[in-house]
Parts: structure tokens; C-alpha cells; sequence
């Protein structure tokens, strides 16, 4: 396993693994034993960055999530896991009642969701202070200034370590990132997105944003994260969940683009060249790119696992990873 450090103040920042773990489905789809063994492999090969969330997983049962955090507190009094392991969470995408989602009944970020939800978050996930906490999703009925000092609160107070953002639109984050600076408070320094190797559409309606979807790693974040070297982008969903390279999972309209057959094409010759597996090679473009990222990715098998962690050794040539880059 290779590692990284995440943050800048020396009181909050971590090393983590260049391999993120997603528990989302942990405890409900995934059961409980396949989750351990799961996370014990994760562990035992070096892994030390595992992602979960508060809404974790409501849609599988129709609650209100947090069955991924109460497995992960569960594992950890089991196996004796301490401070070694970052745990990174989320907040305010949890619904409020179950039947209903984030789309139409949000915890949101007010100061008072974002005091509330963290501490049920430690108390299932079993530990004093949560390492990462991600604002999950954008909530535009508060006032930005009072979610950043909702979150400043908590860190604080010692009861959370480093602060994110995840599917907000790149000026959201640099405003909200403005404003604690401004106020001398700590901001996001972890951006999670989706990110892979082939493109998405961007101009499709999407249900959080009527200008399309806001959790896509396009030209205006990955510009921003290119001209702020000091935050770290942590990709989600890199292997598109399972659809390079299963027939019956077509990638959909959303990558309905010119590029995406020739990026395929050159993925596989990349493959064949190295021996290694398609999900493989756009691991390794992630972790050894000109802006690298965590990839963070989800497994309902320790096999599944396994060909994940095995691209942290793989090594694209320079003329691979040229090639990779310049088809479109």
C-alpha cells in the first residue's frame, strides 16, 4: 500500500492510504459478514481510509440510513480498531422521516442539524472525534456563513478532525472556503466527487441542480483543484459500478458522448498491454495522474477487493498514460 496526507494543520491532517474503502452498503445490501471480511482484507493489505455516511443506505429498507456508521462501530469494538483507521463520514443528506429521501426531506446544514447529526455519527461509529466529515450535499435555505460555522464549531471542539464537501458546485465550495478564511476558521480541504476515466454529460437535468448534476468532477473543479494543490479530490464511483466492463450494466445516457468508445478502446489495448484488468488500469490513471486523486471504491466481495488492491502497484508507462490522456 502506498499513502498520502490529507489536510494541512498539523493538529487535523492524516496519512491515508491512496486507496479509499466505500462502506455504503455495509449492513444492509452487503451482510454482515461479508462486510467484515471485506474491511479485514481492506486492513490487513494496509488500508486506512474508509468512507461511510449518515444516509447510509435509507433506500435499501426505506429508513433513514445509518446502518453503514452502527456496522463500521460494530467492526471496529470487534477487531480492537483504533485511531489507525480514518473513518470519513457525512452529513446532511439524511432524510428527516423514512419513506422520504434528500430530495424532498433533508437534515440539511444548519448549525444545529450539523451539532446533531455529527455526534449520532460518533456515538454509532464509536469514537470521540470523526476524523473526516464531509457536508454531504449543497442546502441553499441556510446561510453559507452559518453551516461554516457550524462546522468550524466542531473542530473546534476537538469533535472532528478535518472538513469536506462533496457534490457542491465548485463556487459554492470556494465561497464557503473564502468565508472561513475571511473569519479565520478551518474550510474544506477534501472535495469528494465522482471521477473516472471517461467523461460525462453535463448538460442532462439532474434532481439536486436544475443545471445538471453538481457531484461530477468537471472542467470547473478539476481546474479549481489544480489551482488549489493544498486540497485533496477523493474520487467516488471511479469503476462506474461495474459497468466497463459488464455487459448487462450499459453505462446509460449520461455517457452518451463521442469520446467514451475511443476511451474504452484505449483502456482495453492498456490492459492487454499490461496484463492487468480494464477497472485496474483507470485505478492506476487516478492514483498516478497529473492531478492525483484517492479513488474510493466500493466492494460487496473480498475477490472484488482484491483486483482493486492490486492497482496500487501497477505502473503505466509514460507513453500509457499519454495515450490515455490525449484520446477524446
Amino acid at each position: 500500500m502506498r499513502y498520502r496526507t490529507i489536510g494541512t494543520d498539523p493538529a487535523t491532517r492524516r496519512e491515508v492510504s491512496v486507496l479509499s474503502l466505500g462502506a455504503m452498503l455495509f449492513g444492509s445490501a452487503t451482510d454482515e459478514a461479508t462486510s467484515y471480511a471485506i474491511l479485514d482484507r481492506y486492513v490487513e493489505a494496509g488500508g486506512t481510509f474508509i468512507d461511510t455516511s449518515d444516509n447510509y443506505a435509507f433506500w435499501v429498507d426505506g429508513g433513514q440510513g445509518g446502518q453503514s456508521e452502527e456496522l463500521l462501530g460494530r467492526w471496529r469494538r470487534s477487531r480492537g480498531v483504533g485511531a489507525e483507521i480514518v473513518i470519513a463520514t457525512k452529513l446532511g443528506a439524511r432524510p428527516l422521516a423514512p419513506g422520504t429521501s434528500y430530495l424532498d426531506n433533508a437534515e440539511g446544514l444548519s448549525v444545529k442539524v450539523i451539532r446533531e447529526s455529527a455526534e449520532r455519527s460518533r456515538e454509532r461509529l464509536g469514537v470521540e472525534r470523526l476524523d473526516l466529515l464531509y457536508a454531504h450535499i449543497e442546502d441553499r435555505t441556510v446561510p453559507l456563513q452559518e453551516t461554516v460555522a457550524g462546522f468550524a464549531e466542531l473542530v473546534g471542539e476537538g469533535t472532528v478532525g478535518l472538513l469536506g464537501a462533496s457534490n457542491h458546485r465548485a463556487w459554492r465550495v470556494e465561497r464557503a472556503r473564502a468565508l472561513a478564511a475571511a473569519a479565520g476558521l478551518p474550510g474544506y480541504e477534501v472535495l469528494q466527487y465522482h471521477h473516472s476515466y471517461l467523461a460525462r454529460r453535463s448538460d442532462m437535468a439532474n434532481q439536486l441542480d436544475p443545471d445538471g448534476d453538481p457531484g461530477s468532477a468537471g472542467p470547473d473543479l478539476l481546474s479549481y483543484l489544480r489551482a488549489e494543490p493544498e486540497l485533496t479530490l477523493v474520487a467516488y464511483s471511479p469503476l462506474l459500478k461495474g459497468a466497463l466492463t459488464r455487459a448487462d450494466k450499459p453505462l446509460g445516457a449520461e455517457y452518451d458522448l463521442p469520446s467514451v468508445p475511443r476511451r474504452l478502446a484505449a483502456l482495453r489495448e492498456v490492459a492487454a498491454e499490461t496484463g492487468a484488468t480494464v477497472n485496474q488500469v483507470v485505478l492506476a490513471w487516478l492514483l498516478g495522474g497529473e492531478l492525483p486523486s484517492i479513488p474510493l471504491v466500493g466492494a460487496s466481495s473480498v475477490a472484488q477487493l482484491e483486483e482493486s488492491l492490486a492497482a496500487v502497484d501497477l505502473e503505466l508507462t509514460a507513453e500509457q498514460r499519454h495515450r490515455l490522456d490525449t484520446t477524446w
